[in-house]
């Protein structure tokens, strides 16, 4: 029997490969660290744009296009990140924006604040598990805290429209919009209201149903609210009328033309007067189809489809007004605002499908001629038609309105309400601190974090007014210590504490509760890593950021 030589089997010195070639890994401490900056970064980014002092952020994209915003979705999304775990805190800035239509600042601050506390206890030798077990008991506690602290506010109630207006003037603050903000704030109230529908015990509100019209040119208080639609689009004839009054409105789905066949066909015509019937016959056809719309009473006609040019005299024959390649959604919205049907057989045409309003014109807004569907009895989508006088401005003046209408919405989704200023956020860490004191233990330090990192977000608040963040911190949580300082906050314009509910600042809870919880999901994914393996680049990837670093020098 052979002898086998000692260490024969041992794969000492032979490399193992088990990753691509090029594939870089870091592991431990290292990869979580890396993930902890990365988002802090991101969060110190936004901090800077908060609250009414906050500042704005120009970004050029790669075609150079500008965009100049405070909206923190806008910000995250178009600054194009490339870090995975900074990424992270991208997308729960969308899913805060989807899910509450603003407060995706709050969210991404306070992810930021919590990762910031949470390597101070990483360094006094916690495990990541630990913080995120305490993280997930203080969010329950404070979410269950913060539906005591809130008010309730009953939205059938038309004195509550005071309050809501005030809502909508808290969202709008921080904006490019704030000099119109009272303005505006009125508009939003009046259009959420329209379109609110209850259902059952609950009110349900599509903020989709209003719809934003942008034009530049004018100033923002020339905005007006349509209690109908306003196509982008223009009378198709010119012997049309362009002002129908008591309109009885005919939505069609079906092109008002003589469709050609599918597949090509040949007609053989010997006789020109076989040629004038063949003519005739489709003149026929596109009368016929008027004779049917005037037939019901119709005198407007909203297409989504074309509309013949032969089809187009016939109906100014009728004096009947007509628009043609409308959007879809436009369509539906027409349809919700005028009590009409979306026809798409004209043959099923009657008198149950027709829509109705007050007045359909046709008006010159800044370069363009618009149609205004308007004054319609009980509408269900309404319009707002934006000005303002710079492109940029019209644009943030939108992603303003936007923030506005959902954060009414909110309060109609959940009957709720906060008072802001940071009287709010004060309250809130105040008992979760006491919460800390009860659970103890490592968790209780992570418990403890949650309540600072809460406070985190007053902090940025006051820092962004130019104020001693220490200073105001310390007379804050003194004043939440009494028993009538429940919502005492920091007037970031006087640089005094007041009340916040004699400032008029109030917020839904919901925007604040779901920031919470976007916020805590954010930090404890990215305290869980802690290995990150990275696929090798492509080398076209880096052959061509070699040749735009060769162009640059």
């Amino acid at each position: 029997m052979a002898t086998v030589q000692p260490g024969a089997y041992e794969p000492t010195g032979i490399p193992v490969i088990i990753l691509k070639e090029g594939t870089s890994r870091t592991a431990g401490r290292d990869a979580l660290r890396a993930n902890m900056m990365a988002a802090m970064t991101i969060a110190e980014i936004i901090k800077t744009t908060y609250g009414p002092k906050g500042m704005d952020k120009m970004l050029v994209d790669a075609l150079g296009d500008v965009t100049i915003t405070n909206d923190g979705a806008t910000i995250l999304d178009k600054m194009d990140v490339q870090h995975p775990a900074a990424k992270m805190l991208v997308q729960i800035a969308k899913g805060q924006d989807e899910e509450a239509g603003d407060g995706t600042k709050t969210a991404v601050i306070f992810a930021g604040e919590l990762l910031k506390r949470a390597e101070e206890l990483l360094d006094k030798g916690l495990h990541p598990t630990t913080i995120v077990s305490g993280y997930k008991k203080a969010l329950e506690y404070a979410i269950q805290m913060a539906y005591q602290i809130a008010e309730d506010v009953n939205v059938e109630d038309k004195a509550s429209d005071e309050l809501l207006r005030k809502v909508a003037i808290s969202a709008l603050t921080s904006k490019a919009v704030h000099g119109a903000r009272e303005y505006l704030a009125d508009i939003v109230v009046k259009a959420v209201r329209q379109i609110a529908e209850k259902r059952g015990d609950r009110w349900y509100v599509d903020i989709d149903n209003v719809q934003i019209i942008k034009k530049k040119g004018g100033s923002i208080l020339d905005s007006q609210l349509v209690y109908g639609v306003v196509l982008d689009k223009e009378v198709v004839h010119p012997a049309m009328p362009r002002r129908v009054e008591n309109a009885k409105i005919v939505l069609l789905d079906a092109p008002l033309e003589i469709e050609k066949p599918e597949i090509d066909a040949e007609i053989r015509i010997s006789d020109p007067l076989q040629m004038r019937k063949f003519l005739e016959e489709k003149e026929n056809i596109l009368r016929d189809m008027v004779e049917k719309i005037s037939s019901v009473g119709a005198n407007v006609v909203i297409c989504q489809k074309g509309i013949d040019d032969v089809a187009q005299h016939y109906l100014a024959k009728k004096g009947i007004m007509a628009v043609r390649r409308v959007k879809r959604s436009d369509m539906e919205k027409l349809e919700r605002a005028t009590g009409g049907r979306i026809v798409s057989n004209i043959e099923d045409l009657s008198e149950k499908d027709i829509g109705s309003c007050e007045l359909v014109e046709e008006r010159k807004v800044g370069e363009d001629k618009m149609v205004f569907v308007e004054r319609c009895k009980n509408p269900r989508a309404v319009s707002i038609v934006l000005r303002a006088g710079l492109e940029r401005l019209v644009d943030e003046a939108e992603r303003s309105i936007r923030d506005a209408l959902s954060a009414v919405a909110d309060v109609f989704r959940v009957p709720k309400i906060i008072y802001g200023a940071g009287a709010f956020e004060m309250e809130l860490a105040k008992y979760v601190r006491d919460y800390a004191n009860k659970i103890g233990g490592k968790e209780g330090l992570a418990v403890e974090a949650f309540a600072r990192a809460i406070e985190g977000i007053v902090e940025t608040l006051i820092t962004n007014a130019g104020l001693d963040p220490v200073d105001m911190l310390m007379k804050l949580r003194a004043e939440h210590m009494k028993p009538e300082g429940k919502w005492i906050g920091i007037d970031v314009f006087s640089g005094k504490l007041t009340d916040s509910k004699v400032l008029g600042i109030i917020e839904p809870l919901l925007v604040k509760v779901s920031a919470l919880k976007a916020g805590t999901e954010a930090a404890t994914l990215i305290l869980r890593i802690d290995d990150v393996i990275a696929a090798s680049r492509r080398k076209e990837e880096e052959k061509k950021e070699e040749k735009k670093e060769k162009e640059e020098e």
